[in-house]
């Protein structure tokens, strides 16, 4: 039996958050959220998520540290959502362990795909 997949949701505004859930919902996996980094390794750390769409402006630890800790004890694919542009929160992001980024806003079909695509590397069977 194929494992179902899981995906956890991490941004301090709750409507981007419940957004995401929907869109990568729309999948088939388990969705889990948290409004902050704290919340979101807790998660990680008990749900063991194939994949993290994570925000950088988080309001306890910001979304590079929380992708730095997730790499101490997950191999979980991270998704980096940001409004920021900047090159160098890329690079540090990259660094932190991050897999990809998107910008914000995204496109829901694009977002789909991008999780389609990671998660089916990892052999995670979707609707």
């Amino acid at each position: 039996m194929t494992e179902r997949g899981r995906v956890l949701v991490v941004d301090d505004d709750a409507d981007i958050r419940e957004l995401v859930a929907i869109v990568v919902g729309q999948l088939g996996v388990d969705v889990l959220q948290a409004g902050d980094g704290l919340t979101a390794l807790e998660l990680a750390r008990s749900e063991a998520p194939h994949l993290v769409t994570l925000d950088l402006g988080l309001p306890d630890i910001d979304g590079i540290e929380t992708c730095r800790r997730l790499r101490e004890f997950s191999d979980a694919y991270v998704l980096i959502l940001t409004a920021r542009e900047e090159r160098a929160d890329r690079e540090v992001g990259s660094e932190s362990g991050a897999d990809e980024f998107m910008s914000k806003p995204f496109a829901p079909k694009q977002l789909r795909a991008t999780v389609r695509e990671a998660l089916g590397a990892r052999g995670i069977q979707l609707a």
